[in-house]
């Protein structure tokens, strides 16, 4: 069996050091082979402005955050993926990055990027990617908002991922309850990682949703968190199950689609 985790906290804005101690510091809780943490653990998330958002942001190439999560993925020999601001020359990305034990890095960019984010941020400019984590489980990544659109987590399904990775800033009250369409409808298992706490920024402010959790390839809660909640649940899963798209006798989930009847333009 293979065990995943998921990690629910609070993080301070602006505060890399505080967010990546406690990022640690429950992670090292966390017996498993994988760990996900939320949407823009490192930094916060609530901007003023794409100044102050950029002088917290990272390069990957010089990330702290990914070089001492990196250690941590050594040394507890387990994969995580969080989220954090990634710059990229003159733009910020809302990324998240999948860090395997042996050091291998994969990023993903956010493709669709909710309400104010879209003024602080550049959108993805990359496609889903399927990448391989510990013991070579088929990780795909998207980011909060992108539970909106089924294309998302098919595309991660159809290109063969296992599990889905999905660090969140859920201040909506829909997507606990789609998530469990989206992992029923690709048949993968998928971790869903929130924060909670309520962030203020000037005029700006968010309260999130918490209630983090883990879903199998039947969308039934293997585990979920509170709405206020710190801490971190674990789950065991077996993988393999994801490769299975039977639905009935007659009925397979993919090989029954007819593309050629459907509109996605």
């Amino acid at each position: 069996m293979y065990r995943v985790a998921l990690v629910q906290f609070a993080p301070r804005l602006k505060d890399i050091d505080h967010n990546l101690e406690r990022m640690q510091e429950l992670g090292d809780r966390c017996n498993a082979d994988l760990i996900v943490y939320p949407e823009l653990c490192t930094t916060g998330y609530v901007f003023v402005s794409s100044d102050e958002l950029y002088r917290v942001s990272e390069s990957a190439a010089d990330s702290l955050c990914i070089s001492e999560m990196a250690e941590f993925c050594a040394d507890k020999d387990c994969s995580v993926v969080f989220g954090f601001a990634e710059r990229s020359a003159d733009q910020v990305f809302n990324s998240s990055v999948l860090i395997n034990p042996d050091g291998s890095i994969h990023i993903y960019r956010k493709i669709h990027l909710f309400s104010r984010e879209k003024l602080l941020f550049s959108p993805g400019d990359q496609p889903f990617a399927v990448h391989a984590a510990k013991h070579g489980v088929r990780v795909g990544m998207m980011i909060c908002f992108d539970w909106q659109y089924p294309e998302a987590m098919r595309t991660l399904a159809l290109k063969g991922a296992q599990v889905i990775c999905h660090p969140a800033n859920l201040v909506l009250p829909w997507c606990q309850r789609a998530m469990t369409i989206r992992s029923l409808e690709n048949r993968v298992f998928s971790i869903t990682a929130n924060r909670v706490g309520k962030e203020i920024n000037g005029k700006f402010g968010e309260t999130f949703t918490g209630k983090s959790q883990i879903l199998n390839t039947r969308g039934e809660i293997l585990q979920q968190m509170g709405e206020t909640e710190e801490g971190f649940i674990i789950a065991e899963i077996d993988p393999i199950l994801a490769d299975d798209k039977t639905v009935t006798e007659y009925n397979n989930a993919f090989s029954d689609r007819r593309p050629q009847f459907y509109e996605l333009g």
